[in-house]
């Protein structure tokens, strides 16, 4: 089984508790290996109040909804669905079936609009790795990280153009693991 996105419910107001208390559990259970990440989809908004000053704050971009990477398996379904403030998976017809995962696309757009990447690049991606590049000129050509640039959030990968080794920079959210 491969780890995949999923969409669980929450109290709405609540999304940052549930997801706290699902990152300690999922740790205190030993379920690392199942459970991963743990998004609260949000988005930096700017607004001007009377006075003019710009503040700054974080929108939820689903209220009520938060992001898990998992592999569902029983157990960890279990851990998820019971954890407080959790009141369900998306994507599931109930009676005790298990939820569809989001599709690669639908994760790519929501952590894109993020300035995330499906791929957790810290842990999963490294200098010598193939990847895929999935969107751009270059789409559905594989190649070798040549180099990954935490700070700019890219990554220069060598692909085989007409028989010659050329480097391209590309995003995070713009490669997948081959």
């Amino acid at each position: 089984m491969e780890k995949e996105w999923y969409v669980v419910n929450t109290y709405s107001g609540h999304e940052n508790k549930v997801k706290e208390k699902l990152e300690m559990r999922a740790s205190s259970m030993g379920m690392e290996d199942y459970i991963f990440r743990v998004v609260v989809p949000s988005q930096k908004e700017i607004s001007t109040n009377k006075k003019g000053e710009e503040t700054e704050k974080d929108v939820k971009m689903f209220p009520g909804y938060i992001l898990v990477e998992m592999i569902m398996t029983d157990e960890a379904w279990f851990v998820v669905r019971n954890t407080p403030g959790v009141t369900g998976f998306i994507g599931s017809s109930g009676k005790g079936a298990k939820p569809f995962p989001l599709t690669k696309s639908e994760v790519d757009k929501i952590l894109g609009s993020m300035g995330m990447s499906r791929i957790d690049v810290v842990n999963e991606i490294k200098e010598g790795d193939s990847v895929k590049v999935i969107t751009g000129a270059f789409a559905n050509m594989y190649g070798k990280v040549k180099l990954v640039d935490m700070v700019n959030q890219k990554i220069e990968v060598a692909l085989d153009l007409f028989g010659q080794e050329t480097i391209v920079e590309v995003g995070f959210t713009e490669i997948e693991k081959a």
